[in-house]
């Protein structure tokens, strides 16, 4: 793309707006690059990127790049091997931090919205949490370690703190002692050492060593060579605790080198993704959406907006070139908004093209081109002593030698600046050379000529800039497919000239060409009426055709979950009942077993006839569950309002209108309105009592099989109770009728305890010891509530 065009458009200004949203300066020299791509696969995915970052900033809030920074720095340093200041490995920690929260921000369940383009970009993110903790462990500041970075160091500045403790004490003795001969009676600090401040004429009755002098001369900074050796101590201390200090910056230097590369890679793709947060955080400022991209050469901008103007005061506009046009000729009145919509045009088109969301309805679409050139603006040079007419034609010679049909050419007030019939003619020339090439144009002009150019070219589209005679302001606001009406007798009527000069005016010009402006202005109003139609239409259309696909997405989704879980509702149910059958025969061949060893054949004939009762009933639950529900009562007629029952999504629904004369009526199932027939619907029932058996029954038919019988044998009295209760709260639930509660004979301690426990337990409803046959008093066998 020409450095040119990004200047004129002031596709610069949009970078410094962008710059405001970053969170590093790495990122903004990213922005400093930034420039349109080269190709549309490159386009719709830096797109992407944009709209899944504004989107992850609407589900999920700000990334967290908080405490990120350019390390660029220490990075360099470190792949030097030199020495790390501890503000440059708090900032690498920093930003191996950020590495890893950003994997937990992105990450999302399998039924979640995925993210594409930055999942791929993340997933080079390499977490290092090792050299992450160390780095923190150690360093707690910018210019501060921890005591708990070695327990060398730790050592070395608990010695210095008793050293520093016992010298104060000395010190505060001998301030004491020498009180009479000191300037004030405290002691202060020179190059690290403790003196006293001793008065200039006491010099010899303070034996020590002079350090320093005041300004005055009358103090000196004596330390006592009582305190030499202390001194001297706590110097060495702190040479040792600079050493170690240096010594643990050196290894931790050393583990970032060891690790350069990954911690390289880190921060470069951390600084890839704030830039492309920061677009999505400028796209919420414009209120930008992403548009769809083309590489046929034609656009469609919905409610285009100029970026760089006040939003309060900017008019949105529809622009478009459709499909069989590929030039437009935009006429109207000086300050009417000529100039801005070439530039709303071709810096939307490079801002869409570098990436950035643009401001614009939502349907937009724009066109992928390899160059964009303008010619904007009074270029006249006094330096090389060109006209204004000069400047632009040699800017439109560069532009006729570059441009092909993979370029868009904007041209502002073409041919201007010289002899208007000439100016007008090389107009015409001049586009008609650029259409040869399959280039698309947009120019401004005030010429008629070229008017009538747009009207009776192929592929030419006239459009104008409305004017408001009655108030004698621009409206600002695109009509295209008509070319602009020229005003100049309706202002100066309203400002005061004499209508007989108006008159003697319109004499002086052929009655065709009056004819030929009232047609315009026809044209106009009817023109205004139809494109405001059509968009409202079309816009409606998009937006209802977007709805329509959002919500079959969702119902997709609500199906497939739904079915879903009935799936794995009758596969858990029948594992139940197996199991129940299995546990049912096992119980029975054991008491067959006993009765071999002693029961009689009445006992026997019972239990098979038990069995058999139990055999069916389970054999009727598994039936039941697999057996479709009954959908209820059919409806003949629904009215608005009334409350039905839809089976094929198991859930009540609305209903919003009468039938149809197929039968189809429209009801409200939760968010979503959905059509259906009549036949669909079932008369709705069931009240909150049958809703609460029914999720009773659910409740119990989820529960894991529960044994019949809890041992509580072994068990000390608190962790027997605390067993015995939650194992009856599962047996309720499970829906168990009688259990046996095994606590042993022994002293009869835990027996008491367990019946004390059974008097008020709520699911509880009758007890008693066990039988003979049954354990005994070793047992208590509870009936539950149902």
């Amino acid at each position: 793309m020409n450095d040119k065009a990004l200047r004129v458009l002031e596709f610069d200004k949009i970078k410094e707006q962008l710059k405001k949203y970053t969170a590093t300066s790495a990122s903004k020299d990213i922005i400093d690059e930034l420039k349109p791509y080269d190709s549309a696969f490159e386009v719709r995915e830096h797109l992407e990127e944009t709209r899944e970052a504004f989107q992850l900033l609407i589900k999920k809030g700000d990334p967290p790049f908080e405490g990120m920074y350019d390390v660029r720095e220490g990075i360099g340093k470190a792949e030097k091997g030199f020495l790390l200041l501890p503000v440059q490995l708090l900032r690498i920690a920093n930003l191996l931090r950020c590495a890893r929260r950003f994997k937990g921000y992105i990450g999302h369940k399998e039924e979640e919205e995925s993210f594409r383009v930055i999942e791929d970009i993340a997933e080079g993110l390499v977490p290092i949490k090792k050299l992450e903790d160390e780095i923190f462990t150690a360093i707690l500041g910018e210019e501060e370690i921890s005591d708990r970075a070695s327990t060398t160091l730790y050592n070395i500045r608990k010695a210095l703190r008793d050293k520093s403790t016992s010298i104060k004490s000395k010190v505060n003795s001998l301030v004491r002692s020498y009180a009479q001969y000191l300037q004030e009676s405290i002691y202060t600090v020179r190059g690290e050492r403790y003196v006293l401040p001793v008065k200039v004429e006491y010099k010899g009755a303070v034996p020590g060593l002079v350090h320093d002098q005041s300004s005055s001369g009358a103090t000196l900074y004596i330390e006592p060579m009582s305190l030499v050796d202390l001194n001297n101590e706590i110097k060495e201390l702190k040479l040792k605790e600079k050493a170690e200090i240096e010594r643990i910056l050196q290894e931790l230097s050393g583990k970032i080198y060891d690790n350069i590369d990954l911690v390289k890679n880190n921060a470069n793709i951390l600084w890839e993704l704030d830039f492309i947060f920061t677009k999505a955080k400028y796209a919420g400022s414009i209120n930008g959406i992403c548009p769809d991209i083309n590489e046929n050469g034609h656009f469609n901008i919905i409610r285009a907006k100029h970026p760089l103007i006040d939003p309060k005061v900017v008019v949105a506009n529809d622009t478009y070139l459709r499909e069989g046009i590929n030039s437009l000729v935009i006429t109207g009145p000086n300050t009417g908004g000529k100039t801005v919509t070439l530039k709303t045009v071709g810096l939307l088109h490079i801002m869409a093209m570098s990436g950035i969301m643009i401001p614009a309805g939502e349907g937009s679409e724009i066109s992928f081109f390899k160059e964009v050139f303008a010619d904007i603006g009074d270029e006249q040079s006094i330096e090389q002593s060109l006209s204004t007419f000069s400047s632009h034609m040699t800017n439109i010679v560069k532009i006729i030698n570059n441009a092909d049909e993979n370029s868009l050419a904007l041209f502002d007030e073409l041919g201007a600046g010289t002899d208007p019939t000439e100016g007008a003619a090389l107009a015409v020339s001049i586009l008609e050379n650029l259409r040869s090439r399959g280039a698309k144009i947009i120019a401004t002009t005030h010429y008629s000529e070229l008017k009538a150019y747009a009207l009776k070219t192929e592929g030419v589209e006239n459009a104008s800039v409305e004017f408001d005679v009655e108030t004698l302001r621009p409206t600002y606001r695109l009509l295209i497919g008509v070319p602009g009406k020229s005003n100049a007798f309706e202002i100066s009527k309203r400002l005061g000239l004499p209508d007989y000069i108006i008159d003697d005016a319109k004499e002086g010009i052929s009655e065709e060409t009056l004819k030929f402006e009232d047609l315009i202005q026809s044209l106009q109003d009817k023109n205004i009426k139809a494109q405001r139609y059509e968009r409202e239409a079309e816009g409606a259309k998009e937006e209802a055709v977007k709805l329509k696909e959002k919500y079959e997405e969702k119902l997709d989704r609500f199906q497939n979950i739904r079915e879903k879980a009935t799936l794995e509702a009758q596969r858990e149910a029948k594992k139940i009942v197996k199991e129940a059958k299995e546990e049912a025969d096992r119980i029975l061949k054991d008491i067959r077993e006993l009765e071999r060893m002693g029961y009689s054949s009445e006992v026997r004939q019972q239990l098979e006839e038990n069995r058999r009762k139990l055999k069916e009933k389970l054999d009727n639950v598994e039936e039941a569950m697999l057996k479709p529900k009954d959908q209820g009562e059919e409806l003949k007629e629904v009215y608005e309002g009334q409350e039905v029952y839809l089976p094929k999504f198991d859930t009540k629904v609305i209903v919003l209108t009468t039938p149809d004369n197929k039968g189809d009526v429209q009801v409200q199932a939760g968010i979503m309105k959905i059509n259906v027939n009549i036949k669909d619907l079932r008369l709705s029932k069931g009240g909150k009592e049958e809703k609460k058996k029914k999720q009773k029954k659910e409740i119990r038919l989820n529960l894991r099989q529960i044994a019949s019988s809890v041992d509580l044998r072994g068990m000390d009295s608190e962790e027997a109770l605390y067993t015995a209760d939650k194992y009856l709260d599962d047996a309720y639930l499970a829906g168990l009728g009688e259990v046996t509660i095994i606590h042993g004979k022994g002293s009869g301690i835990l027996r008491k305890a367990i019946n004390d426990m059974l008097k008020r337990h709520p699911h509880v409803k009758s007890y008693r010891l066990g039988e003979y046959g049954e354990g005994g008093n070793g047992v208590t066998v509870a009936e539950l509530k149902q």
